[in-house]
């Protein structure tokens, strides 16, 4: 399974919400996910679209999955190339780790912004869904 996953705020801090689009190994869609988060930072955006798309593979039992993200920020930080050093993401970023433990095999990939539209799509509805 490939989970594309973002997140934005207008205003950052401002109305935020995330997209998530997960498809198979065919890159047919399997679901879209999205949701309003009020008002958040758009790291924090990012995080919660990793968040329910790892919650997503943990409860269906999905062994393998990657995440395709066009924040360079969190796939780094899930790698462990940097640090989380920002407060409000780190608690994010633990549930994250114990989710990712939970899936077992989850790889993390950087694509450039044009090849996560699908997710921006949702992540922007999501925002609309927040007053953005």
């Amino acid at each position: 399974m490939v989970a594309y996953i973002d997140g934005g705020s207008r205003g950052n801090p401002g109305p935020a919400g995330y997209g998530v689009r997960i498809e198979d190994d065919q890159a047919a869609l399997v679901e879209e996910l999205r949701g309003a988060l009020g008002v958040a930072t758009n790291n924090v955006a990012e995080y919660h679209g990793l968040l329910a798309a790892l919650t997503w593979a943990a409860e269906r039992g999905v062994a393998a999955l990657e995440i395709r993200s066009d924040s360079e920020l969190l796939v780094k930080q899930m790698l462990g190339v940097y640090r989380v050093k920002n407060p409000g993401l780190q608690p994010l970023h633990q549930r994250a780790r114990q989710l990712a433990a939970r899936v077992g095999r989850v790889r993390f990939q950087h694509v450039r912004r044009e090849l996560n539209t699908e997710a921006d799509r949702l992540a922007n509805l999501a925002m609309d869904e927040a007053g953005g």
